[in-house]
């Protein structure tokens, strides 16, 4: 590319016809001579400056400096929340939907937040010491998240969860090195994991189900981060429940902040939660497809107090949601988002009233490319 440019130049120069040489290369030349070598020009000064720490003076006592650029850790978090109104028409022109979106933690979930915490929780408290092994089960994100945590940290994982995970998230646990252990047919993957804690004091059981520093993270970073990002303006919170972290520490910081702030949880059809928090009664769910969200289950990481109302939402509507998505926005995400955006789109069609939704884009849609985004599988399944 560069000897075409010189080449155009040249023959400009010789033949004197500057006019017919692309305007774009004569602006890559002036680049080139702009920021040539041993310019006395500067590139632009960054708008956030990369700290440098003092690290050796050399021979001529000429002090050297590090610079400090991020690590992975430090990615997570402060996500941005990105305006997705056009995957519906809502009832009041002024209402607006907005996605926080958690895809951009460097494990491409919001599952990120809360094993950082999680860790640190352990670390600090000598839970968790080196040479330990982390034992975690998860539907997948939380596997991700622990396996990658686990490589930054230098522990050794190991991740169960059962047939229902991606293949996509299998591969990505097993790519940061974790050990993934499958569950089979009538096997309790959570119970697995307290199971092998139990029997191993060389095992440190996240128990992100029934572990308070789950909904903690989300109170301490993601609530404070929504309220931040819409001024306090939002009115309107949606959101699926599984650990029930999420929607348990963001629904209360929220309303911490505003008590009529309203909270909606998203369930999928089959899971038990909506049903437990309209009658107080556990009653058995059946098998739905969407992964990360709903359970058979009430665990002690959900606050029931923090739910205003629930919407029951079909695994085909969470899946059209999703493709509904990545054609109107341009954000490809995963089937708990679908389902969470779905719910968010109805709240807006229905309202008089002008709304700021907020709901979460939980995960990365690559994670379900071989289900989401699979015409065959949403056929096989009756998806479309």
């Amino acid at each position: 590319m560069f000897l075409k440019l010189q080449f155009l130049l040249f023959l400009a120069a010789s033949s004197g016809l500057d006019a017919f040489v692309p305007k774009s290369a004569i602006k890559a030349q002036s680049a080139l001579r702009l920021y040539s070598e041993g310019s006395e020009t500067t590139a632009p000064a960054l708008s956030t400056p990369v700290t440098t720490t003092a690290a050796a003076t050399t021979n001529n006592n000429v002090v050297k400096f590090r610079r400090d650029y991020p690590k992975a850790l430090d990615l997570i978090g402060n996500t941005p929340l990105c305006d997705i109104t056009a995957i519906c028409k809502p009832k009041n022109p002024g209402t607006r939907i907005l996605g926080k979106c958690e895809f951009f933690n460097p494990g491409y979930s919001m599952k990120d937040r809360i094993i950082k915490n999680i860790f640190e929780q352990a670390e600090a408290s000598g839970e968790l010491k080196p040479g330990m092994t982390v034992v975690a089960a998860s539907s997948g994100n939380t596997g991700c998240s622990v396996a990658l945590m686990c490589a930054i940290k230098g522990y050794k994982a190991i991740v169960i969860t059962n047939a229902k995970c991606s293949e996509e998230k299998c591969a990505s646990i097993r790519a940061y090195g974790a050990e993934l252990l499958i569950s089979e047919k009538g096997q309790d993957y959570m119970q697995m994991e307290l199971d092998m804690a139990a029997e191993d004091p060389s095992l440190y059981s996240v128990n992100q189900y029934n572990n308070l520093d789950n909904p903690g993270a989300h109170y301490q970073s993601t609530g404070p981060e929504i309220w931040a990002q819409t001024h306090g303006e939002i009115t309107n919170f949606v959101a699926a429940g599984s650990t029930g972290g999420t929607i348990s520490g963001i629904g209360g910081f929220l309303k911490s902040q505003n008590p009529n702030v309203h909270v909606t949880l998203a369930d999928p059809r089959g899971s038990i939660f909506a049903n437990f928090k309209a009658t107080g009664v556990v009653k058995k769910g059946t098998p739905f497809l969407v992964e990360g969200v709903g359970k058979e289950n009430i665990p002690g990481a959900m606050n029931f107090a923090v739910i205003d109302d629930t919407l029951t939402v079909t695994d085909k509507d969470a899946f059209t949601m999703c493709r509904t998505i990545a054609s109107n926005t341009g954000l490809m995400v995963g089937g708990s988002s679908g389902l969470n955006a779905h719910a968010a789109a109805k709240l807006a069609e229905e309202s008089e009233e002008p709304l700021t939704i907020v709901t979460m884009l939980c995960d990365l849609g690559v994670k379900y490319l071989s289900k989401v985004y699979n015409e065959e599988y949403l056929e096989e399944h009756d998806l479309k």
